[in-house]
């Protein structure tokens, strides 16, 4: 019964004893993952300003990725070798020449002669290779300022207090091959003359030559090895660049395995892509035949009929059917069969023009730049056709700009019409979309005016985009890489 009566009493207790560590243990997991967070959008911040200052291109990337291990690797092999190399080899050679000015010392002290200064001087000068004199009933110089690289100044400054210990003053930089040390000895100063090579590694720019030396060679062979690398990708870029455009370029992949299979995949596509087009042209060549054939019975069995008011209807009932499948077929075959030719560009917008003008339009031309570029003619004639004539369709006045420059062929066409909602600017674009409003109904009705129009531009890589003219109604903006 008191087992009972005690496990009544524990079994409530530990339970809200969990309860309580659970919530203290969620609460302190909610506390940490709130602390880590921050911690976690650390490396972004920090590689933020990295990211914005590293190069763009695969190639300056590249250099850097070698470069920068190359860099680091020379400042630390520099690092150790002045902090450890350089500082013990200049350590021990201010300890030789200490050692040596506190030998003449006891010399001078310990052998009191009428000529003792000249003795000292004597063999200072042909065993020692310094330059002693005594100059008596003198005081050490004040104090100059420390040079700002201190490392010869401090190593010998603390060889000289530990072998010498008498009062010291001492330049490194006043002369830049010697060294000038005075020693209060009693009443005198002795002065010493030394060279610097005697306490000081001076063979260190030994070291610095070679390593920029090797950093030279090494990034030589890098940035003419990832040219030749980089290479191959760009001509890829160029060839994939001008297959957009409609252009036909001589590709052969090169360079490294990698880049050689995505250059084999690129001839491939560009062959599967070719063999479509090729068969869909014959598809609609044949078709358009047949079509064509039916239509010129059409005709010529109408020709045979006398003259009325129904006739004439059924020969405009046929004579639409014609430009509707002249439309039809030229929005699916896309002009892709025809081939990049130098073309002028003014004489064809001065036809346009001059069309616009005979159906009572004021039309103004602007050429800027080079008139001639490279483009498919009959494609760009109907592309320009196109805009020029829907503009004529619901506008009076006509502007027509045209700039080449050394990367885009762009051509700007002005109406005063009503324009286009922007909220329609890019559903005109569909082939098949009848709008009033929209204007994309061509000369035939068949809704496929600013489709081909479109389809034209971005088969040569480029694109048209719709806006708001200055006249007041529709600007369309032809851009065409060339």
């Amino acid at each position: 019964m008191a087992d009972a009566s005690l496990r009544r009493r524990l079994v409530p207790l530990a339970a809200r004893t969990l309860a309580k560590l659970r919530i203290a243990s969620g609460k302190g997991m909610s506390a940490l993952s709130a602390a880590i967070t921050p911690l976690r959008r650390l490396p972004e911040r920090w590689l933020r300003p990295v990211a914005r200052i590293m190069p763009k291109g695969l190639y300056p990337r590249a250099l850097v990725i070698v470069i920068a291990p190359v860099v680091l690797l020379q400042s630390v092999i520099a690092y150790v070798f002045m902090e450890r190399h350089w500082q013990t080899v200049t350590q021990r050679l201010s300890s030789a020449v200490s050692s040596e000015i506190a030998t003449l010392i006891d010399v001078y002290e310990s052998y009191p002669q009428d000529d003792q200064a000249t003795v000292i001087g004597r063999i200072a000068e042909e065993r020692l290779g310094m330059d002693v004199e005594i100059l008596p009933d003198t005081d050490l110089p004040a104090p100059g300022t420390r040079p700002f690289f201190s490392l010869l100044d401090s190593a010998l400054s603390a060889e000289l207090a530990q072998q010498v210990k008498r009062p010291f003053w001492l330049d490194t930089v006043g002369r830049s091959s010697l060294i000038e040390i005075r020693i209060k000895i009693g009443k005198d100063v002795m002065r010493v003359l030394t060279r610097r090579s005697q306490a000081y590694a001076s063979n260190s720019h030994i070291f610095l030559l070679w390593m920029i030396g090797t950093s030279l060679i090494l990034l030589t062979i890098a940035v003419l090895f990832l040219r030749n690398q980089i290479r191959p990708i760009l001509r890829l870029a160029d060839a994939a660049e001008a297959f957009g455009k409609g252009r036909d370029a001589d590709f052969r992949p090169r360079g490294a395995r990698e880049v050689r299979r995505a250059g084999n995949a690129f001839i491939e596509m560009k062959r599967r892509v070719e063999r479509s087009i090729g068969e869909r042209t014959m598809m609609l060549n044949g078709v358009s035949h047949d079509l064509r054939t039916i239509l010129t019975r059409f005709k010529l069995s109408l020709a045979l009929l006398d003259k009325s008011p129904d006739l004439e209807a059924l020969e405009k009932d046929v004579d639409e059917m014609s430009r509707m499948l002249e439309d039809y077929l030229a929005f699916a075959r896309g002009d892709a069969g025809e081939a990049p030719v130098e073309t002028d560009i003014r004489a064809l917008l001065e036809t346009l023009k001059a069309d616009a003008e005979r159906q009572d339009h004021q039309t103004e031309l602007t050429v800027v730049g080079d008139p001639l570029v490279v483009v498919r003619p009959d494609a760009i004639r109907r592309l320009l056709t196109n805009l020029v004539s829907n503009a004529a369709r619901f506008g009076d006045r006509i502007a027509i700009r045209a700039t080449h420059d050394a990367r885009y062929l762009i051509v700007m066409v002005d109406d005063d019409g009503p324009g286009i909602p922007p909220e329609l600017r890019e559903d005109v674009f569909k082939p098949f979309f009848r709008a009033d409003e929209a204007r994309n109904v061509d000369g035939g009705g068949t809704g496929l005016g600013l489709a081909i129009a479109r389809d034209i531009a971005r088969s040569h890589g480029g694109d048209i985009m719709l806006g708001d003219s200055p006249l007041g109604g529709l600007r369309a903006t032809v851009r065409l890489p060339v």
